[in-house]
């Protein structure tokens, strides 16, 4: 079957060949008849000689044409069709590319080809217009503009090129052809001079469409790369916290045990509630302002069973705005820090305000004191170097700590967040 194939092609293109050189030869031969009978009519010794002229053209159509079919095989991977043996080609690509993007690849396209003389970029109507002299792929000329071989072959080629706009992609127009009228192609051919061109331009669009596919997979494998290191890293970032308050208030409880059986049972109490706002979230979900808020109740009311009438609690959070989104213990870091650097090593009471506005499209939580003021609390220490770093890897720059003195003493930290979570963010 394979073999019947090959001979039902090779058959084809001596057909092809046949009617292609006919094609040409008739042509020239009604030329040069109407020439004779005209050189005849005027003079009888010119009507001859134009016959043997006829005959040396013949000649040189016969081998232009071998010349021309032997090359487009070449340049057609062996294969002879209508399509590959005209001398004016046509082309329409299908681009994913904005307009303006597509027309500057196409311009840079068309100026890489050999032999350009004149090129006419029109931007504003994503179109370009070039001229193309002839490159002579043989490297030689024989009689200059009296060559023979000259009138035969065309000796200045166009490419036009148009750009039409789509809704995000575009689609392009190539148009190769000799500078000549369509009448001429009976009697000239182009070396596929056309055929390469055309070859040349798409093969450079599709390999600038293969770039911009493999550029496009490698930026969607960098961002979901980034992605997944954002997640690891705030995990570890939140089992560094975590921990930290589980031991101190399990160490505190020992404490207790030991001196207050009472006290010791009321602040596992309180634990108990504070693990149930804790354990069931994911390491890298987000929580609510209205979870976080019931943590740090917890926490705080931890504390009260160990600092007594000493620590006071204010809290001023409207209902509409406990479904903020929240990275989990970022609040719960803000009243640690206020505990243990403002108010704990103060003596006599204190008092912690948690409150939360809505400005615009950010929430902002603060967590004040009265304790001590400006010391490592405000310099931050690894806790506040967690919520930043935090902040930035969840947010980028739409989430914000802010640490100011409180008057008329103390510390206010203030946590400015989006109040809706985009749903594309890494998770904290």
């Amino acid at each position: 079957m394979l073999g019947r194939n090959s001979q039902a092609a090779g058959a084809n293109d001596v057909i092809r060949s046949f009617l292609f050189h006919a094609r040409l030869v008739i042509a020239w031969y009604l030329l040069f008849l109407v020439l004779f009978v005209v050189a005849d009519w005027v003079w009888s010794p010119l009507g001859n000689a134009m016959v043997l002229l006829g005959l040396v053209t013949e000649i040189f159509v016969v081998i232009r044409a071998h010349s021309h079919l032997r090359r487009v095989r070449l340049l057609n991977g062996g294969k002879l069709d209508a399509v590959a043996l005209a001398s004016r080609q046509h082309r329409q690509i299908e681009m994913p590319f904005e307009a303006d993007e597509a027309f500057e690849l196409t311009d840079a396209a068309i100026r890489k080809l050999p032999g350009i003389d004149h090129i006419d970029s029109a931007r504003h109507r994503l179109e370009v217009r070039a001229t193309v002299a002839y490159p002579d792929p043989y490297g030689f000329r024989l009689l200059g503009r009296y060559d023979p071989m000259g009138w035969i072959v065309s000796q200045r080629n166009r490419v036009l090129a148009t750009v039409t706009r789509g809704d995000g992609n575009s689609s392009l127009t190539l148009i190769f052809e000799p500078a000549s009228a369509p009448w001429s192609d009976w009697l000239q051919v182009d070396d596929g001079i056309n055929l390469e061109h055309a070859k040349a331009v798409t093969q450079a669009i599709t390999l600038a469409m293969a770039e911009h596919r493999r550029g496009e997979r490698a930026a969607v494998a960098q961002t979901v790369t980034e992605k997944e290191l954002a997640i690891a890293r705030l995990s570890l970032l939140q089992a560094q916290v975590e921990p930290h308050f589980l031991y101190n208030t399990l160490a505190n409880a020992q404490q207790l045990v030991r001196t207050d059986a009472a006290a010791a049972d009321e602040m596992l109490g309180h634990l108990i509630q504070y693990l149930r706002h804790s354990l069931p979230r994911t390491d890298h979900a987000l929580s609510t302002l209205g979870d976080e808020l019931e943590r740090s109740r917890a926490y705080l009311e931890i504390l009260k069973v160990r600092m007594g009438p000493r620590l006071k609690l204010q809290i001023d959070v409207p209902d509409e705005l406990l479904a903020t989104p929240m990275p989990p213990m970022m609040l719960q870091t803000l009243v640690e820090n206020a505990i243990k650097h403002g108010l704990e090593p103060r003596p006599g009471e204190g008092t912690v305000w948690i409150f939360a506005r809505r400005h615009g499209a950010q929430v902002a939580v603060t967590v004040a004191d009265d304790g001590l003021g400006f010391t490592t609390q405000a310099s931050g220490g690894i806790g506040l170097k967690n919520v930043r770093e935090r902040l930035q890897l969840v947010y980028g720059a739409a989430g914000t700590l802010v640490i100011a003195a409180n008057f008329p003493q103390g510390v206010a930290a203030t946590i400015s967040v989006p109040a809706d979570m985009p749903g594309d963010q890494p998770h904290g």
